[in-house]
């Protein structure tokens, strides 16, 4: 299936085990199998025109439905709204298909799964997928009583490998032990709130823990954080702007004049995809699979910035 191709999807089943999320299944309008996915991808739904990624919550091994769950956002933008007041059982839907955002190592030798609130979404496609081959996978959950969303599914998958907290205060002390407490060769997951995230990763810098064995799935509008200044040359006309802090490569460049196609403006559609020519970006999207951002010759500049002073793009 081609990256720019669309699937027409039916709501088969609507719920909402919790107050505020809403589950979904989806499967194929004519019927038959979907394409397959890796644990961690997401769906790109087009919520009444704009365009939101949700986390697969199903097995991505030869699929016939796929499973999202939706939290309500009183503040949003809209989408998610859209899609508790307007998706129920028997509403058209159309998504591109699942991209890759958040893949599990498959050599680790445990996976360690820390989740916040609704992040725990990715976190049951990496526990249907660590069950089905053999994985050794742990889970800290934290969430407030009452809301944890894909809690049953928590404990299913997991088992005894399964901790599920209410409490901040014992979930970090926990947390302390359990980085302290893994083997050679683990590697550590973890998608929740910006400031839970934070933390999370300060405790395991502080435990010693290699960037390379430590993977984020940020989400919410405070995620991505404002970034550093940086410039960008367009090459074809030698002009060279500004991107403050707090403010997006590609608002920068429409306030230059320069007209960049765009939908979503939150990384998920890949309609404002831009090339680079010069400096490293650094990739906030979840668009580009990792093998097109580890080329580091293009990037989504309305969420994405320079990994250094200045960039390059043949504008």
């Amino acid at each position: 299936m081609t990256a720019g191709a669309r699937l027409d999807l039916v709501v088969t089943a609507a719920t909402e085990p919790v107050p505020g999320v809403r589950c979904l299944r989806l499967a194929a309008a004519g019927g038959g199998e979907l394409p397959g996915f890796v644990p961690g991808s997401h769906l790109v739904v087009d919520c009444g025109g704009r365009p939101n990624a949700y986390s697969l919550t199903s097995d991505g091994l030869e699929p016939t439905e796929y499973a999202i769950s939706v939290l309500l956002v009183e503040d949003g933008a809209g989408g998610s709204r859209w899609a508790h007041e307007r998706l129920d059982v028997g509403a058209r839907v159309s998504a591109r298909p699942p991209r890759s955002a958040f893949p599990p190592v498959a050599r680790a030798r445990r996976h360690l799964l820390v989740a916040g609130g609704i992040g725990v979404t990715p976190v049951v496609s990496h526990l249907r997928a660590a069950r089905r081959r053999g994985q050794d996978a742990r889970v800290l959950y934290l969430h407030r009583a009452g809301r944890g969303a894909h809690a049953a599914d928590v404990r299913e998958l997991a088992g005894d490998r399964a901790e599920l907290f209410t409490d901040r205060r014992a979930f970090t002390a926990r947390l302390d032990e359990a980085l302290a407490d893994q083997p050679l060769g683990a590697h550590l997951y973890l998608c929740g709130p910006a400031g839970l995230t934070d933390r999370v990763l300060a405790a395991a810098a502080a435990r010693g823990w290699p960037a390379s064995r430590v993977h984020t799935e940020r989400f919410g509008p405070d995620a991505l954080g404002p970034g550093d200044p940086f410039t960008v040359t367009l090459t074809r006309v030698g002009t060279t702007v500004a991107v403050p802090a707090g403010g997006s490569l590609l608002e920068a460049l429409e306030r230059a004049g320069v007209d960049v196609r765009s939908q979503c403006r939150r990384g998920v559609c890949g309609e404002c995809r831009l090339p680079v020519t010069g400096g490293q970006p650094l990739h906030r999207d979840l668009f580009l699979s990792e093998e097109a951002k580890a080329a580091g010759d293009s990037l989504m500049p309305c969420v994405s910035r320079a990994a250094g002073p200045h960039l390059e793009v043949p504008l």
